[in-house]
């Protein structure tokens, strides 16, 4: 702790606090996540997931682990500091939505993150502007958060269906699906484009049933014909009115053509059709793309 000033507060999550500190030696700025030990349960299983993945996943688009420090029955996480994170960015940047420009590139920066997770078995099952940085300046964005994240194997395994805050959590698993994969990263992209577009969360209800109920009559009621086996899904309702999808270049006039075809692919319903993260960031959306 003695390497380190505490300079104040940056956020609060459900599990804990995160501050920014500055190393005495070097000046430097950092993030420093409070995790409580008391209790003698000891350090939360969350926790050790977090901190083995962001030591096992070195890569310029993930926040960088820097340290682990415990003191007096607490534990900090630290990390790299970057400015602000996406969802305040659009709030100090935007009108109706961000520059397309910029937008093309946060883009990209988020799929090269999470298809360096993908391409490593992980998970990240908590993608939303809150967990994606960015530096401002360079226009540098990390991926953040990895308190949900899992490692995943082939076959399947059984997983929660509490993951992914729910305006960002795909079908399948609001369907009730305990077997899923990383399509359901690939929709919370999806959602987080629309989201950079438009300036506005693109399914904004607050219960799993209200926020299915949008999804569908945006994007069209499913059926076991466009979604095969969807009907026999858990919490699927038979009586759900039926919706044609909507016309998305119409609900994105911003968007340039490829985009809405590249999002349109992203918001599939079906998790087994929708785009991988390596098919998206081959997509032609990007052909124009200046790295």
């Amino acid at each position: 702790m003695e390497k380190y000033e505490k300079i104040g507060k940056l956020g609060e999550g459900n599990c804990c606090k995160i501050y920014k500190w500055r190393k005495r030696e070097t000046n430097e700025f950092f993030a420093a996540k409070k995790i409580h030990l008391g209790n003698g349960v000891g350090v939360p299983g969350w926790a050790l997931r977090e901190i083995a993945i962001l030591k096992a996943l070195q890569h310029v688009n993930i926040i960088r682990l820097q340290d682990v420090v415990s003191c007096e029955g607490k534990m900090y996480v630290v990390t790299e500091y970057l400015d602000m994170d996406l969802k305040n960015y659009m709030a100090v940047h935007q009108g109706l939505g961000l520059n397309p420009s910029l937008i093309k590139r946060f883009l990209h920066q988020i799929l090269c993150g999470i298809g360096y997770c993908h391409s490593h078995r992980v998970l990240h099952r908590d993608l939303q502007p809150e967990n994606l940085l960015i530096q401002e300046g360079t226009n540098t964005l990390k991926l953040a958060g990895f308190g949900s994240t899992r490692a995943f194997e082939i076959p399947l395994k059984i997983l929660t269906e509490e993951v992914v805050a729910i305006w960002y959590r795909a079908p399948e698993i609001l369907l009730g699906s305990r077997y899923y994969s990383t399509p359901v990263d690939v929709w919370s992209v999806g959602c987080i484009f629309a989201e950079m577009v438009n300036g506005k969360v693109l399914f904004g209800e607050e219960t799993e049933i209200s926020v299915l109920r949008e999804i569908f009559s945006y994007l069209g009621t499913p059926n076991n014909e466009t979604w095969h086996g969807v009907e026999l899904s858990s919490k699927f309702v038979p009586a759900t009115p039926k919706c044609p999808p909507k016309d998305l270049t119409t609900e994105f006039p911003t968007l340039e053509a490829t985009g809405v075809d590249l999002l349109s692919r992203m918001l599939c319903l079906d998790p087994s059709k929708r785009i991988t993260v390596r098919s998206a960031l081959k997509h032609e959306y990007f052909d124009d793309l200046e790295l």
